[in-house]
């Protein structure tokens, strides 16, 4: 399967199922590997909206923000990615968050 046609399957997922956190998740995955950061960004975003509790959503935009040069939304992402961990009692990615936090905290240094 080409990345084209990965990003087609993915799509036509989200249109079916559109509050589907892994469908969405699946999408913005596959935006990101095929270098599309700004429209992974909007599609992490969006999951993120829409299901505020998938974890793994900011680990993930957090990342993409930051490649996009967008250092303060990335903070919040992660930021909003600890609270999510916490409240899903989820300790390993709550540190994995917290790490990528510091990181880049201590990049702006």
């Amino acid at each position: 399967m080409t990345p084209e046609q990965r990003l087609a399957a993915f799509r036509k997922m989200v249109e079916q199922r559109p509050d589907e956190p892994f469908a969405r998740y699946s999408l913005a995955m596959a935006l990101r590997a095929a270098g599309q950061q700004a429209e992974a960004a909007q599609a992490f975003e969006e999951l993120g909206r829409r299901v505020p509790g998938y974890v793994p959503t900011y680990l993930m935009l957090g990342q993409v923000l930051e490649a996009l040069g967008r250092p303060a939304d990335a903070v919040r992402a992660y930021r909003d990615g600890i609270t999510a961990a916490q409240a899903a009692g989820n300790d390993h990615a709550r540190g994995e968050l917290t790490q990528a936090l510091e990181v880049l905290r201590a990049q702006g240094d």
